[in-house]
């Protein structure tokens, strides 16, 4: 074990017991989370093809996150010798990287900015991530926007191979995706809609109050509450914001 990374070790190890600047960080609940990785189950298998193909040109230690949208953790990868610490760390699937849950980071940054964001240790405000380097940009896979990758090293003097590396995964991420959709030209969508309810998720898409859908169908309010609730149960949502933004992934909207 590295000096660096024993230095992580220690520092992941003391702050275990939550402290009030870690203690609020955000999970999406089991299901839920099982739904998202179902739903983006191709981004994930791009993002896992792509490391497996540029791993054997890694100089150093890294830790790969890849978020939705909305910035909730769908899948990790990292070096061998990170496994103890990353164990050691409140970070897993599920956890939700906006400011709100877990202070600036740099996933929260290029959210914020929609633009790649290289946030150095003291720019965190959690201490989970004081002592990494981390890049993050955002992930335009298929034809929609899809999510935002972070690449994050403990190695100061490894800046320049972390941006290269993460320049370089969006593009092989795209090809990867291309091809599992190649692969798969007959299979539909994991999420089946009445036309109905494909009908109130396109006037929610149009931002149609609850109120304005009910007159214009001819129904009343609590039924469009009704179709709302079943819409965000299928696409594993709690928001208007989030059913439309997965619904136009999956070429709904």
């Amino acid at each position: 074990m590295s000096v660096s990374t024993s230095a992580l070790l220690e520092h992941w190890s003391d702050i275990r017991t939550p402290k009030p600047s870690i203690a609020h960080i955000k999970y999406i609940s089991r299901t839920s989370l099982e739904r998202l990785r179902k739903i983006n189950h191709f981004l994930i298998s791009a993002f896992q093809r792509s490391l497996s193909d540029i791993r054997e040109n890694l100089s150093s230690t890294y830790l790969f996150l890849l978020t939705d949208a909305d910035g909730v953790l769908l899948a990790m990868d990292y070096s061998l010798d990170l496994e103890d610490e990353v164990k050691l760390s409140p970070i897993r699937p599920g956890m939700v990287f906006t400011a709100q849950s877990c202070g600036v980071n740099a996933i929260s940054a290029t959210m914020e900015k929609n633009e790649p964001v290289l946030l150095p240790p003291e720019q965190h405000e959690s201490p989970l991530f004081q002592q990494w380097h981390c890049y993050a940009t955002p992930l335009s896979v298929g034809l929609h926007h899809s999510g935002y990758l972070d690449v994050s090293t403990i190695n100061a003097d490894m800046q320049s191979e972390l941006i290269a590396i993460a320049k370089l995964i969006p593009a092989h991420m795209q090809n990867s995706y291309q091809s599992l959709m190649c692969a798969a030209p007959s299979q539909k969508p994991s999420v089946e809609f009445t036309e109905r309810q494909l009908t109130i998720l396109e006037m929610i898409s149009k931002g149609l109050t609850v109120k304005a859908i009910a007159l214009k169908l001819k129904i009343k309010e609590c039924t469009v509450n009704h179709h709302k609730k079943v819409i965000f149960n299928k696409l594993g949502v709690q928001s208007s914001t989030e059913a439309v933004s997965i619904a136009s992934r999956l070429s709904y909207l």
